[in-house]
């Protein structure tokens, strides 16, 4: 997908503050936003909230290079962060980060879970998928982002998982987590759990008795006192 397809139109924003972004939001329906990183310094930036709105609907939006047209200058950049009213459909405010062609990235990349109905645990162990990750962090060079990261489920059984090294990621593309090298850092992206009456029943089963103490090692004590 080419980054062409995430262009937004923004203009530098001089009046700061709290007061000044409330203002921006009310008034003008635009959001305040902040493009940094790089060799250059920070820049304020105001977006239509209509076109940021409508970029976000888009998963992709997320983890593709973005063009920010600013006073008659292209930058390329991700999303790195995005701010939502808690209790309304509205965006408050966006951080962007500059990218370079030469400098690797660290982006976060959504999972796209392939064949879940067909999977065997589900149709025919009546399993269910649980899901505990639903994006990985990655480090890649700018042209070798992927917009996704494919995770087949069809194969697996009841009791399988799939982790971070069982997946094949795109040439040139990392996991951070991988990367740290510790016990820890091969997480669990799913499961397939079995059928919640299974696992209530076995939940549910009486624990086996424990074995008696044996009083051999007193009745010893007592001949050698003797």
């Amino acid at each position: 997908m080419s980054s062409k397809e995430f262009e937004l139109n923004c203009t530098v924003r001089t009046d700061l503050g709290k007061g000044a972004s409330r203002r921006l939001r009310r008034l003008d329906n635009n959001i305040p936003a902040v493009l940094y990183g790089g060799d250059e310094d920070p820049v304020s930036l105001t977006i239509a909230h209509k076109d940021i709105k409508k970029a976000t609907e888009n998963e992709a939006f997320f983890s593709r290079i973005i063009t920010l047209n600013v006073a008659k200058k292209t930058q390329k950049a991700v999303i790195k962060a995005l701010q939502r009213h808690p209790a309304k459909d509205i965006i408050m405010h966006a951080d962007f980060q500059r990218v370079s062609d030469k400098v690797e990235i660290t982006v976060n990349v959504p999972i796209h879970f392939l064949n879940e109905d067909k999977c065997v645990g589900v149709k025919t162990g009546g399993g269910s998928i649980l899901k505990t990750l639903n994006e990985i962090e990655i480090i890649c060079f700018p042209k070798d982002l992927p917009e996704y990261i494919e995770v087949d489920m069809i194969a697996l059984e009841i009791g399988d998982a799939i982790h971070l090294s069982d997946i094949s990621l795109p040439e040139g593309v990392t996991s951070v987590s991988l990367s740290h090298g510790d016990e820890d850092s091969d997480l669990s992206v799913a499961t397939v759990q079995a059928p919640r009456a299974e696992v209530e029943e076995a939940a549910a089963a009486p624990a086996a008795p424990a074995a008696p103490e044996s009083d051999a090692g007193s009745d010893d004590s007592d001949e050698k006192e003797d």
